[in-house]
C-alpha cells in the first residue's frame, strides 16, 4: 500500500495568522418576572387578576389530567383588564406564523408553554384572543399536517445532482415510520457533501409549508414545515444572522418548538405567585 502523507498544521498561531471561529450566540433568555401595574384609573388589576384565577384553575386541573386544555377567550374583554393582562404576560421567546384562509398570530408570553393566539378576519377585524396552557398552540400542528402530503413530490433530478437522491429515499422512509411515538429523525445538512443542483432540488420538493415557528431562546432558530407531512425545516443562526446549523427534521413537532412539561408545570407555579401578588398589590391600594 503506498504510503500518504498528511500535511499537519499547528494549531498555535503564528505571529502573521490567527484562528477564526465562526460568532456563536451570546445572549440566553432567562425567565424574569413582568412588571406589575399599579391599580388605579385605566389600570383594572383586579379585572385581570380574576381572569388569570380562572385561567389557573383550568390549567390545574389540565396539568393533574382531568381537564381539557385550558384556553380562555380574552375577546370583549374591558380595556382596562386587557391592558394590564398584556403588560403582566408580555412577550416570550417564540412565536408563530399560520398560512391559512385567516390571519392568525401566535406568541408565546415570558411564561413558558402560555400563549396568545389571535384570529383575524379577512378585514383586519378580531375574531379570537384565545389565552391557552400548551406544549405548542394545538393549530401549529394541525394546519401543518393538513396543508402537507404523506409523499415527497417526485420532480425530475437536475443535472448536476449528486447526493440528493439518497436524501430523498431517507426521508420518505423517515416519513412512512413517523408517528406521534416514533422519535425524530434528524438529517444534519450541515454536514452533507451537497451540491448546489442537490440544494436547490432539496428546496423544490420541500417548500411549501403552512408554518413558522421563531424562538430565541438560544440565538435564533427557525422551525418551519414543509410541504411533506411531518418533515420540518430547522436552521439556527447565531446574532449575526449567520446559518449555523441547518436540519431537516421528520417528526409531528420538532423538540425545540414544544414547552417541556417540566416547563408547565413551574409555569403554573409562577403564575399562582403572580396571581397573589397581584392581590396583595389590590389589597395595598
Amino acid at each position: 500500500m503506498p504510503s500518504v502523507t498528511i500535511p499537519i498544521r499547528s494549531l498555535s498561531a503564528g505571529p502573521e495568522e490567527s484562528i477564526e471561529y465562526m460568532p456563536m450566540p451570546r445572549e440566553m433568555s432567562t425567565f424574569e418576572m413582568p412588571r406589575l401595574s399599579e391599580p388605579g384609573p385605566g389600570n383594572d388589576v383586579a379585572g385581570a387578576r380574576d381572569v388569570l384565577e380562572t385561567f389557573l384553575q383550568h390549567f390545574a386541573g389540565w396539568l393533574a389530567g382531568a381537564g381539557d386544555l385550558p384556553v380562555l377567550d380574552l375577546k370583549g374583554l374591558a380595556a382596562d383588564s386587557l391592558r394590564v393582562l398584556n403588560e403582566t404576560l408580555g412577550e416570550g421567546e417564540v412565536a408563530a406564523t399560520v398560512d391559512t384562509d385567516h390571519e392568525i398570530r401566535i406568541q408565546e408570553t415570558v411564561f413558558s408553554g402560555v400563549w396568545r393566539e389571535q384570529h383575524f378576519e379577512a378585514g383586519g377585524a378580531l375574531r379570537h384572543d384565545y389565552l391557552l396552557a400548551a406544549p405548542v398552540p394545538p393549530v401549529v400542528g394541525r394546519l401543518a399536517r393538513e396543508r402537507a402530503a404523506s409523499k415527497l413530490r417526485d420532480f425530475e433530478l437536475p443535472p448536476g445532482a449528486m447526493n440528493v437522491p439518497a436524501l430523498i429515499h431517507e426521508l420518505q422512509e423517515a416519513m412512512d415510520r413517523s408517528g406521534p411515538d416514533t422519535p425524530a429523525h434528524v438529517i444534519n445538512l450541515t454536514l452533507l457533501p451537497l451540491s448546489p443542483e442537490d440544494t436547490v432540488h432539496i428546496d423544490r420538493v420541500l417548500d411549501g409549508g403552512s408554518v413558522v415557528i421563531l424562538s430565541r431562546g438560544f440565538g435564533n432558530c427557525r422551525i418551519s414545515s414543509t410541504a411533506a407531512r411531518n418533515v420540518w425545516r430547522v436552521q439556527y443562526f447565531n446574532n449575526m444572522q449567520t446559518l449555523i446549523l441547518n436540519t431537516i427534521e421528520v417528526i409531528e413537532m420538532p423538540e425545540v418548538a414544544v414547552a417541556a412539561s417540566e416547563d408547565l408545570a413551574e409555569t403554573h407555579e409562577r403564575l399562582t405567585d403572580l396571581v397573589q401578588w397581584m392581590s396583595e398589590s389590590i389589597a395595598a391600594a
